[in-house]
């Protein structure tokens, strides 16, 4: 079991959101730009589903781009969570990756 806690806050000097992005998308093809797309914003924690903290400025952006990616019975959904959350888990879970980066 894994369970963590996040907080994003309403405060007017706070300018990103908590977003869970799932999908059910049937052609290959498609499904693999949507995930290149999703990989812009935020990480994969499930086969269909990508969590991100994003800007509200990026998150307008991400729900323009949306809609290309359905045809006939697709869907995506995109859930919006403003304000603190937790998130329990159990079984398997997938690895974030990070980058380090160092400034020279």
């Amino acid at each position: 079991m894994e369970e963590y806690c996040f907080e994003v806050s309403q405060n007017v000097n706070q300018d990103h959101v908590f977003v869970l992005v799932i999908y059910d998308i049937v052609d290959n093809k498609v499904r693999n730009q949507l995930v290149k797309c999703l990989q812009g914003y935020g990480f994969r924690v499930q086969k269909s589903a990508f969590e991100a903290v994003i800007s509200k400025k990026s998150y307008r952006k991400l729900l323009k781009e949306l809609p290309a990616y359905i045809k006939g019975d697709d869907s995506i959904k995109v859930y919006k969570i403003i304000g603190s959350g937790q998130v329990t888990s159990f079984g398997k879970t997938m690895e974030i990756e990070t980058e380090n980066i160092i400034i020279v």
